[in-house]
């Protein structure tokens, strides 16, 4: 399995794993998965990985039809401005590749803030660190593991 699966394993928590077949050249990851695994979409959120300030890093989790707000964000971890982090930096923080970065087990501790929309939702997926693979678990659960704290992040 991937270091998310095993974070999730080692924390004690209810999940579950789901799988599909990735295909390459696929530009949405996340629709990708909602399609595949039947899922709704607002129940499929990306993990995004911001720089902020140009001096740190931040993991946002949000919604895959919706875009992380780059002002939310940085307002949510006393930053000044933010920006998309560039792929290696986001490769090398976290341990994943771009379409399979998880929240969970990262290289790296990040502050991690997670959309307000995902409180109101009994289960969510995010993927379990590899293209095909997805883990869905409880919110409240997500936040524990990754001390994320929920804010309005997606615009």
């Amino acid at each position: 399995m991937t270091p998310a699966v095993d974070a999730a394993r080692k924390a004690g928590i209810a999940f579950t794993t789901h799988t599909y077949v990735h295909e390459p050249g696929v530009s949405s990851y996340g629709l990708e998965a909602a399609e595949k695994l039947g899922v709704a979409p607002e129940q499929i959120f990306k993990t995004l990985v911001a720089s902020l300030d140009g001096k740190r890093l931040a993991v946002g989790i949000v919604p895959v039809e919706r875009r992380l707000g780059l002002k939310q964000i940085a307002r949510a971890a006393g930053a000044k401005k933010a920006a998309m982090a560039a792929p290696e930096e986001v490769e090398r923080a976290t341990g994943y590749v771009l379409g399979g970065v998880s929240p969970l087990g990262q290289k790296k501790r990040l502050p991690t803030f997670i959309d307000a929309s995902a409180e109101a939702l009994g289960a969510i997926y995010v993927s379990a660190g590899r293209r095909g693979l997805d883990i869905a678990l409880a919110p409240a659960d997500l936040a524990a593991l990754t001390a994320a704290d929920f804010v309005p992040l997606a615009v």
